[in-house]
């Protein structure tokens, strides 16, 4: 009987082998995703924790592994543990685990659901295939969800197609575990060979393959951290790689273990990476971008960075606080009950939030929003409700702002609104913007101070340095309250970092605290400002390659920068 198809009742779990990529979250797949949602118990390296860990079920079990046993600082001495995760990171540290193979089975006989991640594809992993026919021979009913292998992704991501119209043959080869008779039968074939090696062996590897036969002027393409966007990859020979890797300055390094993917032939398109390298040549490929908001409020924003290859660093400058005197409040919401409004305006998934409190105060849900309009400001404030129960009638189909709002919005006609009175829950800082049109529409607006914001607490040490040490490529004002708040409790921006300002009054207080503006957006918006930021990279970059200088982020220009690891 197969192991997936165990009658039903028997006291066991579940086990599903899953290939996590080769580093970039994207290219897990929609099963990948759906069985780590259901999972009781993960077990995985600790990379491989970072891909998943954000698909995961609220208070799921990790158990984190060490890929080689004598990479174990306990030494095999810790004793395994799980620990509660809010499924996007984890609560405490945890001993490293040397039988992953024991704690699945020992997970599995509990009854759990567990998942077992490895780097790449499962079926190109020894240890997997071990655990498989471990769970054979117990009985444990399991699952392979295939992944994305890194000798495929890697060379895709870094633009070296590995077969051309001809249909070059290709061969995969281990380094770490090739035999002679395995470098001798590629080095004798002329058609692509991927190689899965390490940085500090790649110039081993290409002296094995001219051993063999192969020509020292054969192209090669070596990759480090491929499919993220630490990914960097050099193009040279057999016979030259490893000066141009010591001429990168990347050996000798306490790095050099990294494991890389070498692409080694005459037609795999090494001398058309230029043209086919579309992931690095992203237009903020690698800068990371100081965002000052937190991660529920920068979630489109910080995705709109990623697409365009930057790593966005969410910083919170703002705190909520409920309003000093809830009196306002508390009527507002019972006259929202008993009929008094005819629309309900949201403006920040803070107020969102801020009502909804309240409703769970109070007792209510969603229900009580029957027969009144709502407006959203855009898109994340519409998330917000549409997660709290409630679609909104009204987003701005332009500018996600009070004054794109209020462009949609309808005026007061006393015929088909029997009601003229509006609930405008909002910030205590708030401007007048949307109040002052919506009365010029003719409606009654209740201004009403549903939570306060103060200053943040400072970020931590590390950010602080990286802030005004230059660590930051760019920084993304939305307002002028985020220039005053993170100069206030971070200081102020390094002269290397690029300022990109939301509009000309967040772009003047900016310039008042001493900060020089590089870019601003056409339009108030947060999604045309990462648009004007990325154009700014992108003719930065444009600018680098016609003088023949090489393409880097604005952070490697600051004193001391060079010495620094870049990859």
């Amino acid at each position: 009987m197969s192991p997936t198809n165990l009658p039903a009742g028997l006291d066991h779990g579940h086990v599903t082998f899953l290939g996590a990529g080769p580093g970039d979250p994207g290219l897990l797949t929609l099963r990948a995703v759906e069985a780590l949602s259901s999972a009781d118990v993960l077990v995985a390296e600790h990379e491989v924790l970072d891909v998943i860990r954000a698909h995961a079920r609220q208070g799921v079990s990790v158990v984190p592994t060490y890929p080689d046993p004598s990479s174990d600082p306990y030494q095999g001495t810790g004793t395994p543990q799980l620990t509660v995760v809010d499924g996007a990171s984890t609560t405490a540290s945890l001993p490293p685990v040397r039988d992953a193979a024991h704690l699945v089975m020992e997970a599995a006989r509990g009854g759990r659901r567990v998942v077992r991640a490895v780097s790449g594809d499962p079926g190109l992993d020894t240890y997997a295939t071990e655990e498989m026919l471990a769970c054979v021979a117990a009985g444990v009913p399991f699952e392979v969800v295939p992944g994305v292998a890194a000798a495929v992704g890697v060379p895709a991501y870094a633009g070296v197609p590995l077969r051309d119209a001809q249909g070059t043959d290709v061969r995969f080869v281990d380094a770490r575990t090739a035999s002679d008779r395995c470098w001798t039968e590629v080095g004798a074939s002329d058609g692509t060979v991927v190689v899965s090696t390490t940085l500090d062996s790649v110039a081993g590897a290409a002296g094995e393959l001219v051993a063999a036969g192969r020509k020292p002027d054969t192209p090669l393409t070596v990759t480090v951290a491929g499919t993220t966007t630490r990914q960097r990859t050099w193009t040279a020979t057999l016979g030259t790689i490893a000066q141009t890797l010591k001429h990168a300055k990347v050996l000798p390094s306490p790095d050099g273990g990294r494991p890389v993917i070498a692409v080694v032939g005459e037609r795999s398109a090494a001398a058309q990476r230029d043209q086919l390298s579309w992931f690095e040549s992203k237009p903020l490929f690698g800068w990371k971008v100081l965002v000052p908001r937190t991660k529920e409020q920068a979630a489109t924003l910080s995705d709109q960075l990623r697409s365009y290859g930057a790593v966005p660093h969410e910083v919170p400058t703002i705190a909520v606080e409920p309003p000093r005197t809830p009196q306002q409040m508390e009527r507002a919401v019972k006259g929202l009950v008993t009929g008094r409004y005819e629309w309900i305006a949201f403006t920040s998934v803070n107020a969102v939030k801020a009502v909804r409190e309240k409703f769970e105060e109070y007792g209510l849900d969603a229900r009580a929003f029957a027969g009144i309009k709502v407006a959203a400001v855009g898109e994340q404030t519409a998330k917000a409700l549409v997660a709290f129960g409630v679609k909104p009638d009204l987003v701005p189909s332009g500018e996600q702002s009070a004054a794109g709002l209020l462009e949609d919005w309808p005026p007061y006609d006393p015929v088909f609104d029997p009601i003229d009175r509006v609930f405008l829950p909002r910030a205590d800082i708030a401007t007048e913007t949307l109040v002052a049109g919506l009365i010029e529409l003719g409606w009654e607006v209740d201004d009403v101070t549903a939570y306060r914001t103060v200053r943040a607490s400072p970020p931590p040490a590390e950010t602080r340095e990286a802030i005004k040490g230059g660590g930051f490529d760019a920084v993304l004002f939305t307002s002028s309250s985020t220039v005053r708040n993170l100069v206030g409790i971070a200081g102020k921006p390094h002269n290397v970092t690029v300022i990109a300002c939301i509009g000309p009054a967040t772009a003047k207080t900016a310039e008042e605290h001493g900060l020089r503006v590089d870019v601003m957006a056409p339009e108030p918006s947060a999604g045309k400002l990462a648009e004007a930021l990325a154009e700014f990279g992108l003719r930065r970059r444009a600018s680098a390659l016609e003088a023949g200088d090489p393409v880097t982020r604005p952070s490697e220009r600051r004193p001391g920068a060079r010495r620094r690891r870049t990859t």
